[in-house]
Parts: C-alpha cells; sequence; structure tokens
C-alpha cells in the first residue's frame, strides 16, 4: 500500500485528461476534506468520458474494482481525472483512473486516489453490444 506521503511510484500523471472541477465546500465534511464518494464520482463520469469514445456510444459503470484514497483532498483543490484504457472485451472496457490535485493553498500537484473501474457498451435498449474494433476508423 502507498505511503499517503510518497507518490514516487506515479510521480507524474499518466492518461488522458478526462475530467477537470474545482472542490467545492458542498462537497466537504465538516474538516474541510472531499467526500470520497464526491471523488469516486468525479472518477466515473470521467472514466465514462473515455469508454464513450472507445465504444462509440452509450457505456454503463458495471464495477468500481478497486479504489484507493492515497491522499485527502481540500477544499480549493483543482481535482483533475486521468484515464488509460487497460482491457477490452468483447463488450466491456476496463479503465485505469487517477485523480491529481492542484493543491489550492500550495500550488503543490499531489495524486490523491486512484482506481479501476469496467463499462459496458449498451445498445439503445441497454443491452450490451460488442465494443467497436479499435483498429477501424
Amino acid at each position: 500500500m502507498d505511503n499517503p506521503e510518497d507518490n514516487s511510484s506515479k510521480s507524474l500523471p499518466h492518461g488522458e485528461i478526462v475530467m477537470r472541477t474545482i472542490a467545492m465546500p458542498s462537497d466537504s465534511n465538516g474538516n474541510g476534506d472531499i467526500f470520497g464518494g464526491w471523488l469516486m464520482s468525479q472518477m466515473d463520469i470521467g472514466g465514462a468520458v473515455l469508454a464513450r469514445s472507445i465504444a462509440r456510444g452509450r457505456v454503463a459503470t458495471v464495477a468500481a474494482d478497486s479504489m484507493s484514497f492515497v491522499s485527502p483532498v481540500a477544499v480549493g483543490d483543482v481535482v483533475t481525472c486521468y484515464a488509460r484504457l487497460v482491457s477490452i472485451g468483447r463488450s466491456s472496457m476496463k479503465i485505469d483512473i487517477d485523480a491529481w490535485v492542484q493543491r489550492f493553498k500550495t500550488n503543490e500537484l499531489r495524486r490523491v486516489t486512484e482506481g479501476v473501474f469496467t463499462y459496458v457498451a449498451i445498445d439503445e435498449n441497454g443491452r450490451p453490444r460488442p465494443v467497436p474494433d479499435q483498429k477501424q476508423g
């Protein structure tokens, strides 16, 4: 498990930027830390952006396969989610998502959360459909 103060395992963000937002007071607990569920939802939205692009259409989140909360997010931090495709099945896509913050008070860049989410390509009736061949335009 990562030491919360050590970002050496991932010293720079990897993947494409899929979400950027500011952590607001309404998303925090009484100590001023952002709720983990809020951060997880931002990561899910960001992962869906990449999954939709790969699937060329509608997707559904079917699993948050893993989540690691590495460091707290504070009110005012700019949260950026980076995503990269890990694997593609017949209808599913496994996507690795890292959340990084630019600290409001210090401008420090820090990885705060990492997770792997699975999305399924779905048709207009909400049923799984094949992910299009990525080799074709």
